[in-house]
């Protein structure tokens, strides 16, 4: 059956599912999820290659919630993540696929959270658990969790989870689960450790590659602006005055600079809100919550704490600061041009270095960023990039 004309139809998904698909406007499943869903469907073993925002959590979420049997009390499925802002991303999706259904329930786990209202979420027995690898050791340890009746592992971000150290714990919580009928593994690269868990863990499994390109690769219009770095603040709140953007992610490389940059727009009326390591969980929560929903234009964030945000209609990315590594450039502008859409992605250069960095992030990413210059009354004009002098020669 050919992959590109499928629907969601086609994958023999049940009605209710069905139903949510389409009260979220899906009728088509991306690359990613035509692929995947069949093998999940028939228990197979998946490894996924798939770069962000191709739709990765529906494509094992799916089969998953189809899978489990709302009769029985025990954990079924279990997807692990490396943060727990994608933990909470996961649960929100999976939530929002079981409109229809009756008596399956989600659980979300993960550290930096009180344990005690985790342990009443575990005893609604949920069928789902989405959990960080740390949190639910803590809650198998406590004995509040049991995972012998679960059916479907899933690691998402697989590349980074075992990068960020949780090697041993992931290979524990696998072997524990002593019933499994088959493991996925999803992952922007697959790197040595992937392919490790994969050749000690995966049989027969179906290897799926979905590459940035074509269709999904997302449709970004890259713009720059040059200023002093003194202008670097009030261009980027004129730039956001008059483009009218609705919903903008705004990325600084510190801490520091990201609770500067709030402080600054919140006093000029702006508003935005930020979210770095040094803010309280919580309060982080809640930020994102109301950035999701809708009810916060403005989000700025430094690259550890915007893993994890999903949100499918960001109008426009701006990077404030020019990222110290190019693939976290590939990874902020992702955030746009999303689910189809057309994104906009603005760099505000301040200096040579980051000048010279952004021309190399162009280079390697074999990206076109467009140098454009804004007009005090808010117009942009393309910047005309006047060539390099000739050497002059010198007679001695």
């Amino acid at each position: 059956m050919d992959s590109k004309n499928l629907t969601f139809q086609d994958l023999g998904l049940s009605d209710a599912m069905l139903k949510a698909l389409e009260k979220k406007g899906l009728g088509y499943p991306t690359t990613i999820q035509a692929e995947a869903i069949p093998p999940f469907m028939e228990w197979k073993d998946v490894i996924a290659k798939a770069p962000t925002g191709t739709g990765k959590t529906f494509a094992f979420g799916i089969p998953m919630i189809e899978h489990v049997d709302p009769e029985l009390p025990e954990v079924q499925g279990l997807i692990l993540a490396p943060t727990r802002e994608l933990a909470i991303q996961i649960g929100d999706e999976l939530r929002g696929l079981l409109t229809y259904y009756n008596g399956i329930r989600v659980a979300v786990l993960y550290g930096g959270a009180g344990i005690g209202g985790q342990i009443r979420q575990l005893e609604k027995k949920p069928q789902i658990v989405v959990a960080t690898p740390g949190r639910l050791m803590d809650h198998y340890n406590r004995k509040t969790i049991r995972l012998d009746k679960i059916k479907t592992v899933v690691l998402d971000e697989a590349d980074r989870m075992l990068d960020m150290g949780f090697f041993k714990d992931v290979t524990r919580i696998i072997e524990k689960v002593k019933n499994r009928k088959n493991l996925g593994l999803f992952s922007a690269t697959i790197s040595q450790e992937v392919m490790t868990v994969s050749w000690m863990y995966q049989r027969d499994e179906v290897e799926i590659t979905v590459e940035a390109k074509q269709e999904d690769r997302p449709d970004i219009d890259q713009y720059c602006l040059t200023v002093t770095p003194l202008e670097k603040a009030e261009t980027t709140l004129r730039l956001l005055r008059s483009q009218g953007y609705e919903r903008v992610m705004i990325f600084c490389n510190t801490k520091h600079m990201c609770q500067r940059l709030s402080d600054e727009f919140q006093r000029a009326g702006l508003d935005c809100d930020c979210i770095h390591g040094d803010i309280r969980q919580g309060q982080r929560e809640k930020t994102m919550q109301r950035y999701r929903d809708g009810r916060l234009p403005v989000l700025i964030a430094t690259d550890v704490a915007s893993r994890g945000i999903d949100v499918d209609d960001v109008d426009c990315v701006v990077n404030f600061d020019i990222p110290e590594e190019n693939e976290y450039y590939v990874h902020r502008i992702g955030r746009t041009g999303r689910a189809k859409r057309k994104g906009v992605a603005w760099s505000i250069v301040g200096n040579f270095p980051e000048k010279a960095k952004l021309d190399e992030i162009c280079k390697f990413c074999n990206f076109a960023i467009k140098p454009m210059v804004l007009g005090d009354d808010g117009t942009l004009t393309e910047e005309v990039v006047k060539p390099a002098p000739a050497p002059k020669r010198r007679f001695r």
